[in-house]
């Protein structure tokens, strides 16, 4: 029996993360320089990118801020053209742009649940449609979308049914955009992180229940730091994970094991 040689490098790889800017993104994008990717980061024009853009810099890499909308198909389409012009073909996208708030379901306007759709939903599918396309035409490629463990289940005192239920949608999107894209060597797969140190958990609906959270729910006792969510997504880009497509990875300190 032959064995290929394992891999979880990323060597002259071109990656585009959206939401690269700050929290998970930014952690994920770094990582990606450390593993040998050139890298873009794609956030909103009034994202801070320059401690990010630093870091993947001092791996010895390069790396570029591209300012576009995730609700708006022709800016991302006009961000993967501006990453292969500067960069290269595309080979590895981390969608990790999303939003959140705390509403009660009886008392959300429609326009806050659409909104919130259309940030974590739509634009995942808008980033992956645009990404594929490329991927399609240079022969492959891989894509990690965040979803979250708030899509598996539904948290104590966490009034945020709308975003709940995007990260369920994030997680089927992938599995349904691996099965129709893996005949053009494109994988997709999800990963669901738990409760994470970033801007969005320092809300004050959640900050005042995160310590209750972890120390009770999560069997390691603590909330993650982001650099601990871009193992698992590099491992799902690299050729490690060559047979690993339309898998949700639960990254969560055991939080939904109890």
């Amino acid at each position: 029996m032959r064995h290929s040689r394992l891999s979880f490098r990323l060597d002259d790889g071109v990656a585009m993360v959206t939401g690269g800017a700050s929290g998970i993104g930014s952690a994920i994008a770094v990582a990606l320089a450390q593993m040998g990717s050139n890298v873009a980061l794609v956030d909103l024009p009034s994202s801070d990118a320059t401690a990010t853009l630093e870091a993947i810099e001092a791996e010895g890499k390069r790396g570029e801020f591209i300012p576009a909308d995730v609700t708006r198909s022709e800016q991302l389409e006009a961000a993967v053209d501006r990453v292969e012009r500067s960069l290269g073909p595309l080979t590895a996208a981390v969608n990790s742009a999303g939003i959140a708030e705390a509403v009660p379901a009886d008392e959300m306007t429609t326009e806050q649940f659409e909104r919130l759709f259309r940030v974590n939903v739509t634009g995942v599918f808008l980033s992956c449609q645009a990404q594929a396309r490329s991927m399609r035409r240079n022969g492959g490629g891989a894509i990690v979308n965040l979803a979250s463990i708030s899509g598996i289940v539904s948290h104590r005192e966490m009034l945020q049914a709308h975003y709940n239920s995007s990260k369920a949608a994030v997680a089927h999107l992938t599995k349904s955009l691996a099965t129709e894209w893996a005949p053009y060597g494109i994988r997709v797969n999800s990963i669901s992180p738990g409760f994470t140190r970033t801007p969005m958990n320092e809300r004050s609906e959640v900050a005042s229940i995160l310590d209750v959270a972890v120390t009770l729910n999560t069997p390691l006792g603590r909330p993650a730091d982001p650099s601990e969510m871009a193992g698992p997504a590099l491992f799902l880009l690299s050729p490690a994970a060559s047979f690993c497509t339309g898998a949700d990875l639960v990254v969560d300190g055991g939080f939904t094991a109890w």
